[in-house]
């Protein structure tokens, strides 16, 4: 009996193994041949985008080809084929859409967070057809109009100090004796006054610039190469100013406030509410 007992264990042991292993190749002719390479082909980049893109640990890879088997069998099956969708979708959404917007609301403040369950129960109920919360309309909406509040309120608690320190900043240069004010709080220094043209805001402009946190660190410029050129509109408020104000051939040092640079954004290392100082040289106008 015993022995009897231990054939059967063998054999389901090796039932279970067959179902996990991976189909092996059989490369008689050049189509099967070209199959397998198809299918090889294919992987590139893969592991980096389950990694990056879908947040699958890599050291998991035999679940991962566990899984890709399941979804190889179940063919044409549009019920198993749902459920598999589903399984990706929840993902994507718990591991990309859930942590993106953390950090556009958010940025880099991991103490708040949205509410990633009523994401899901919103997300599903749009999905099932239920609206009795809300439409997805009215959803839209709300999104809309509220988010760029809650987001500017949420990173206002978050960034206070550096909103503090750089009205504190802007203050101190209203009160300098060779400063002039362009208007909506954006201030300048005249280093070198150009007698040439003064463009308009549609105007292509050719400049050389250098940019500056208020303890002066330096995170864009070009100074010591060759100028660029865009149009004056395609840049913050306070720097279009100094270029729709500034003759040709001059260079100015100017003092922009938070308001009229990037506000509430996360620039990565220009932190929300940061003032800004710009050394703007107009090299020429091109059209």
């Amino acid at each position: 009996m015993k022995k009897i007992t231990l054939f059967i264990a063998a054999a389901v042991a090796m039932i279970m193994a067959s179902c996990n292993q991976n189909p092996s190749a059989n490369l008689k002719t050049d189509i099967d041949t070209l199959s397998y390479a198809i299918g090889m082909a294919q992987t590139n980049g893969l592991k980096d985008y389950l990694a990056m893109r879908m947040g699958v640990d890599t050291t998991y890879i035999e679940d991962f080809l566990k899984g890709f088997r399941e979804g190889v069998k179940a063919g044409e099956d549009k019920k198993k084929a749902a459920f598999y969708a589903g399984i990706q979708i929840g993902q994507q959404v718990s591991q990309g859409m859930v942590k993106n917007i953390n950090q556009m609301i958010f940025g880099e403040d991991s103490t708040q967070t949205i509410n990633a369950n009523n994401v899901y129960a919103g997300f599903m109920a749009a999905v099932a057809g239920v609206e009795n919360v809300m439409s997805v309309d009215s959803a839209q909406a709300f999104v809309q109009t509220r988010m760029d509040a809650i987001r500017e309120s949420a990173r206002a608690k978050a960034y206070a100090e550096n909103k503090q320190k750089c009205e504190e900043y802007m203050e101190a240069i209203a009160k300098l004796d060779d400063v002039k004010e362009l208007g909506n709080g954006v201030y300048y220094q005249v280093l070198t006054e150009g007698t040439g043209a003064v463009a308009a805001d549609t105007s292509r402009v050719k400049v050389h610039y250098e940019g500056k946190l208020i303890d002066g660190t330096v995170f864009d410029g070009n100074m010591d190469g060759e100028p660029t050129t865009f149009r004056a509109n395609q840049v913050i408020p306070g720097f279009q100013a100094a270029l729709t104000s500034m003759p040709v051939g001059s260079k100015w040092i100017v003092y922009i406030p938070q308001d009229q640079a990037y506000g509430a954004q996360d620039m990565g290392n220009i932190k929300p509410f940061s003032a800004l100082t710009f050394t703007i040289q107009l090299e020429g106008i091109e059209e």
